[in-house]
């Protein structure tokens, strides 16, 4: 008989399944999409119940639609987005919209949180607050939605949600934990000192599990709708992040991740908690137990490539776009963008700086617009790759994945502008890959995560730096490293101007 895995991708916009066999091959993969919610400038909303839908709905065909029988199904595992919050109440009911990682209306508590704790906060939870983590939402519930804080009894994550309703047992995994801030990085335990700090009961929050740790088995009620055997075992599973970087390898010090979505995240595998980057990187428990990461974002890397597209060359072939402004010079004809277009997070935490081109020459065509476009999302990974040089982190190797992983021109350009021998992965599949194997290493088909990764990851061409060229962008690195500081003044003024005049 053969045997599956099923790793659960629970996105923003979809969840994909993919069933893989213990040789690391895909069985078979379905998804099924939902709606997000945006009711009021700022604000990121879904229901809770959209995911079970999808995620059951999804599962279900790979049983109706691939013929995968229920008995083969061993375990399930999943990455989830991180920091979306699901308040619930005494009897495990949804009591608001989940509020999610990209809503932002929580800076006035993000505020009162650096004013209570200041940099005792970091200590404690190894990040700043951010609008984005949960803890600020919980504070906002409490403000400004007392009747709901009233009948809150716990919250989880998103993947959380799903998990609980699959096994009727609510627990959080430690890498979605420390997204939350309400995590003791060092402690390994919820830290009372915040949720006192805010009145906040401890009881709210749920028992913690590793992400290769059994939950337990699928309920009956879940069997019923599922398809699913009420045999098969359920794991942990990790955020996103966490599970990306185990689906890419990401399991030795050595390595780093680099990852161009709409965003781009630089993150890298961190051994211990000794490492304090005194806020400048975001800090979380790796879905790997008892390791961690670290990791720098972008917040407009592949998204300053589409804005571009759409707005000056829509009718054009993205490939062909991005092979001709690989034929224009290093350095673009004397170019520069800085990516800032939606705002910046690392290591510029400055939500009303935008993005420049500086350097427009008349000699210039639309390729070098573009290849400066690429550029200058590069040079920004840098930047947080700086911050590992300022704390005497060494690596050796970049794994790329997403978008400028399509590339060998992109490629090649990320070699030498980080002057870091850079691979790509043949298998890319993402999180759900790493929540699979969370499961794999959960049922005990390998030992360790590190081993499994020798059958489910492979990677592929390897990129060295080029000499010249390195040379060459360490020069241009030097001046684009100076543009922020040289325009944030301007970009404020004119962000007030336009506020005004809205």
């Amino acid at each position: 008989m053969n045997e599956y895995v099923i790793g659960v991708d629970l996105g923003t916009s979809a969840v994909k399944v993919s069933a893989m066999d213990p040789e690391g091959q895909i069985a078979a993969q379905e998804s099924y999409g939902y709606e997000l919610h945006q009711p009021h400038p700022g604000y990121s909303e879904q229901d809770p119940r959209d995911w079970l839908y999808g995620t059951t709905i999804a599962i279900d065909r790979l049983i109706l639609r691939d013929g995968l029988k229920a008995e083969e199904i061993k375990g399930i595992s999943f990455s989830g987005q991180m920091h979306g919050l699901v308040l619930l109440d005494e009897n495990g009911q949804v009591l608001r919209p989940a509020m999610l990682w990209n809503d932002t209306r929580t800076t006035k508590q993000c505020e009162e949180i650096k004013e209570k704790l200041g940099d005792k906060f970091i200590d404690i939870t190894g990040n700043r607050a951010l609008e984005g983590f949960t803890l600020p939402k919980l504070l906002w519930v409490k403000e400004n939605q007392p009747e709901i804080w009233a009948k809150a009894k716990s919250f989880l994550l998103p993947k959380d949600y799903v998990r609980f309703i699959m096994t009727g047992k609510q627990a959080i995994d430690y890498s979605d934990a420390t997204g939350t801030v309400l995590y003791d990085i060092k402690k390994g335990t919820w830290s009372k000192e915040i949720c006192d700090a805010f009145d906040i009961p401890m009881s709210m929050c749920p028992p913690l599990m590793r992400s290769i740790d059994e939950a337990g088995t699928v309920t009956d009620y879940y069997s019923m709708f599922s398809g699913l055997k009420k045999s098969t075992r359920v794991f942990g599973g990790g955020g996103d992040n966490a599970c990306g970087a185990v689906g890419a390898g990401i399991l030795q010090p050595n390595m780093v991740m680099s990852s161009i979505g709409t965003s781009g995240v630089v993150l890298k595998y961190e051994p211990d908690a000794n490492v304090n980057y005194h806020g400048a990187l975001q800090y979380e428990c790796h879905a790997i137990p008892d390791t961690y990461y670290s990791m720098g974002v972008t917040l407009a890397a592949g998204h300053s490539l589409n804005w571009f597209k759409h707005t000056f060359a829509a009718d054009e072939d993205f490939t062909a776009m991005v092979n001709k402004a690989a034929e224009r010079p290093l350095g673009a004809n004397g170019l520069l963008f800085t990516p800032y277009v939606v705002g910046e997070r690392t290591p510029y935490a400055d939500a009303d700086i935008r993005g420049s081109f500086i350097g427009v020459d008349s000699m210039q065509n639309k390729y070098d617009f573009v290849r400066a476009v690429i550029e200058g999302i590069t040079f920004s990974f840098r930047d947080i790759l700086n911050i590992y040089d300022q704390h005497g982190q060494d690596f050796d190797t970049v794994v790329a994945i997403g978008g400028g992983a399509k590339s060998d021109f992109w490629l090649q350009l990320q070699a030498n502008v980080f002057n870091k021998k850079v691979v790509s992965l043949t298998n890319e599949q993402g999180p759900g890959l790493g929540a699979a194997m969370l499961a794999a290493v959960g049922l005990g088909w390998y030992d360790s995560l590190q081993d499994c990764a020798k059958k489910f990851v492979h990677f592929g061409k390897t990129y060295e730096p080029q000499a010249d060229a390195v040379a060459k962008y360490n020069d241009l690195y030097k001046v684009y490293h100076q543009v922020y500081d040289q325009t944030k003044g301007l970009s404020h003024q004119l962000m007030k101007l336009r506020n005004n005049w809205d």
